[in-house]
């Protein structure tokens, strides 16, 4: 950026965007002084460097506002685990299998893995059987990312959501109101007439 630029002369871009053409570097300069602009070097690698008139603290402001704003939109991935083993009981299984559930609808993504202890490793079916039937009873909510593999003791399998996640209610959406039918409510009984007795 301005003194720092070492070259003898740059290929200089002007403040809109327009080539002014190969100049030297004190030609440069005085041009960036005339515009009361800096002289920034955007492609110190090019034969000449290329070097464009700008307002370099704006630029600088600029950027770190669209890094930000990127940063905003983007989509955080949380992996969720969930251990089990092999003989594992029907209401622990149907207890893993709703936190599962809880965590695919909330968008995140779940590592499943079936531990295998002592002899249950000779028995890498049993983990793998326990996993597919996981999967088959999430498939609304989720697909199989990464397939059952075997990783020393245990097996592991990746599910991913298949939709965007439920939000969460906010404040005043707790008692399940959505609006819109109050006025038409109140128009109905206020248009009935009682007659008097």
């Amino acid at each position: 950026m301005n003194e720092q630029i070492r070259a003898r002369e740059v290929r200089l871009v002007g403040p809109e965007g327009e080539q002014v053409g190969i100049v030297p570097l004190e030609r440069a300069l005085q041009l960036a002084a005339d515009v009361d602009l800096d002289l920034v070097e955007v492609a110190p690698m090019a034969r000449p460097p290329v070097c464009k008139l700008m307002d370099f603290g704006k630029f600088k402001y600029e950027s770190a506002l669209k890094a930000r704003e990127a940063r905003r939109n983007q989509q955080q991935t949380v992996i969720k685990e969930m251990k089990l083993r092999p003989k594992i009981d029907p209401h622990d299984y149907a207890t893993k299998k709703g936190h599962v559930v809880r965590f695919l609808k909330q968008g995140d993504k779940v590592k499943v893995t079936i531990m295998f202890r002592g002899r249950e490793q000779s028995r890498p079916e049993l983990g793998y059987r326990l996993l597919t039937r996981l999967s088959d009873e999430v498939a609304e909510l989720g697909v199989v990312e990464s397939a059952p593999k075997q990783d020393g003791r245990n097996m592991i399998m990746v599910l991913a959501p298949t939709r965007k996640p439920v939000l969460k209610p906010t404040k005043g959406d707790e008692d399940g109101y959505e609006g819109g039918d109050v006025d038409e409510t109140v128009a109905d009984v206020t248009d009935e007439v009682v007659p008097e007795a």
